[in-house]
């Protein structure tokens, strides 16, 4: 397995219609593999291509790939880098992720921030189907991630904030339920939604544009279980990972800070 960092030069004509679809920037990751053509799909259960945006400042965009494979992002870096500043490196790094992966233990804490399509399904009645809805407010986006199914699934824990560090330290109460409030040490931000249309099959019509609702989570977590946590790093966690979502990643903790 392998990270990949690209910083995109948001001042260019390629950089700023790549960052304007997730099916233009899709088609562009993909691209990065020799070897994948565009047919193919990941057999459940095996790693896969994952990819994030994550926009720091309006200066500072990165994409970050996790990929069993080495990416070449020549061409990104022609369309959306620095192509004649190249001093060292060829404009993007790679790095192998296997040996950060085979060290994750239980009971280690890290930071952690990923992008993903919070959603859940519903119907309106009991005789209709029921259909993918994203979750809209912030509340309930960060309930999806608290969601503790989810969570042990993952083969992580999101850690709770010390109770004097709460500005709510005995919680609160929404519409008689509890609310996770600031309990958490979790955020929730850029919420984003986007349309775009899927490029059909050979032969095929074009359907219905894609509506996608994505959010940014920074927080911190527990591991519980380092293998289960191996897969969510590889293989992601939720739904429209090909269009930049499902990606984790995991940050040391800052020195002398407190889980």
């Amino acid at each position: 397995m392998y990270l990949t960092r690209f910083r995109v030069n948001t001042a260019r004509t390629g950089a700023r219609r790549l960052l304007a679809s997730r099916q233009v920037l899709h088609a562009a990751v993909m691209s990065s593999f020799p070897t994948l053509l565009p047919t193919d799909q990941p057999a459940p259960g095996t790693p896969r291509v994952l990819w994030r945006l994550d926009h720091n400042t309006p200066g500072e965009v990165l994409l970050y790939l996790v990929s069993p494979d080495a990416p070449d992002l020549t061409h990104l870096v022609e369309q959306a880098g620095w192509p004649t500043a190249l001093v060292d490196g060829p404009g993007w790094q790679t790095r192998s992720y296997t040996p950060f992966l085979d060290n994750l233990t239980a009971g280690t804490h890290w930071d952690f921030r990923l992008t993903a399509n919070p959603v859940h399904h519903i119907r309106r009645t009991d005789d209709e189907p029921r259909k993918r809805t994203a979750h809209l407010t912030p509340h309930h986006q960060m309930g999806w991630l608290l969601d503790s199914a989810r969570q042990e699934r993952g083969g992580f824990r999101i850690l709770e904030k010390p109770k004097d560090k709460r500005l709510l330290p005995q919680g609160t109460t929404h519409q008689g339920r509890e609310h996770h409030g600031d309990r958490y040490q979790l955020t929730v931000r850029d919420h984003h939604t986007s349309t775009f249309g899927k490029t059909p099959p050979p032969g095929t019509r074009r359907g219905k544009p894609v509506t996608l609702v994505t959010v940014t989570y920074d927080g911190r977590l527990e591991i519980t279980d380092p293998d289960l946590m191996r897969r969510t790093l590889t293989q992601g966690l939720g739904k429209a990972k090909a269009y930049g979502c499902g990606l984790m990643t995991l940050a040391p903790l800052p020195q002398g800070a407190t889980p």
